[in-house]
C-alpha cells in the first residue's frame, strides 16, 4: 500500500522519523475511542485516515477532508471509512445527523475556529459528543502568539479551548492533556533534556538523523504517553470531550 506523502502538515504512519508524532496522536485516539462505541461518527479533518480507521472499529465513520489526494488515499487504504471531500467551514451534513464529531490535531489549522465549532454543534444530535485534541500553545510555541509551525493559524491554551467550546454551545465534560510517560522521560534525559528538541534540531539542520536518535524515535509506542487531567499547563496536547 502506497504511503501518503509527508508534507509536514499532517502526520503519516509507517515512517521511522515521524513515529514519535504519530504515536503521540495515536494515544489520543485510543483514549477517546470509548466515546464512539456504537455511534455515528464524523472525523472532521481525517488526514491520512489512520485515526478514522481506528474509530471505525467502534462505530460507523465518515472521514472528511478537503485534500483530494488524502480522500483518495483514505478510500483505498481504509475501506471501513466513508471518505468524503468537503470544507470544514461548512460541514456537508444535515442538522443533528451524527452522534460524535472527532477533530484531532486539526482546529489549530483553521482560520475560523469559532465558526467551525458552531458547525460541529449543528451536525451533532442533542447530547452528542465533540472530541478535540490540539497542541498546547504554552508548550508548543512558548512565549509566542504566532505559532512556530507554519501550517498552524492559531494555537490554544487549555483554558482558551475550553472557552471556545463553551461559547459554541457545548458543555465541557473532560479537559486533560497528553504527557510523556516514564520511557519518554528517560529519553528526554538521554537526549539533552528533550527528545522533541533533538528531533527539531535534526530537521532544521537537515544533516541526517544520528543512529541512536532515530532508533529511539522509531521505538516509541503509544503507551509511552499518558493522558491525564493533571498539570494542564504543562501538557503537550490538549484533550477535550464536550457534550452538545
Amino acid at each position: 500500500m502506497t504511503t501518503l506523502p509527508l508534507t509536514g502538515e499532517r502526520t503519516v504512519p509507517g515512517i521511522d522519523e515521524e513515529n514519535y508524532w504519530f504515536r503521540r496522536h495515536e494515544i489520543a485516539y485510543l483514549h477517546l475511542a470509548a466515546h464512539c462505541e456504537g455511534k455515528a461518527i464524523l472525523e472532521a479533518g481525517c488526514g491520512e485516515g489512520y485515526g478514522a480507521a481506528l474509530l471505525a472499529e467502534q462505530g460507523s465513520v465518515i472521514g472528511l477532508d478537503y485534500d483530494e489526494s488524502a480522500i483518495a488515499h483514505v478510500s483505498k487504504k481504509y475501506p471501513a471509512v466513508r471518505a468524503v471531500r468537503g470544507n470544514l467551514a461548512y460541514l456537508p451534513l444535515r442538522d443533528g445527523s451524527v452522534d460524535v464529531v472527532a477533530n484531532l490535531q486539526v482546529i489549530e489549522h483553521l482560520w475560523d475556529q469559532e465558526g467551525f465549532l458552531r458547525e460541529c454543534h449543528r451536525v451533532l444530535r442533542p447530547g452528542g459528543r465533540l472530541l478535540v485534541t490540539t497542541p498546547n500553545r504554552i508548550t508548543f510555541s512558548p512565549g509566542r502568539d504566532t505559532p512556530l509551525n507554519p501550517f498552524h493559524t492559531r494555537e490554544l491554551a487549555p483554558s482558551e479551548l475550553d472557552d471556545l467550546v463553551r461559547a459554541a454551545g457545548f458543555g465541557t465534560e473532560y479537559l486533560g492533556g497528553v504527557h510523556h510517560g516514564p520511557v519518554l522521560r528517560e529519553l528526554d534525559a538521554r537526549f539533552g533534556g528533550s527528545i522533541i528538541d533533538a528531533q527539531v534540531e535534526v530537521a532544521v539542520a537537515g544533516t541526517g538523523w544520528p543512529a541512536d536518535l532515530l532508533t529511539a524515535v522509531a521505538g516509541v509506542a503509544a503507551d509511552d504517553f499518558e493522558v491525564t487531567g493533571r498539570d494542564l499547563d504543562a501538557c503537550l496536547d490538549i484533550v477535550l470531550v464536550a457534550r452538545a
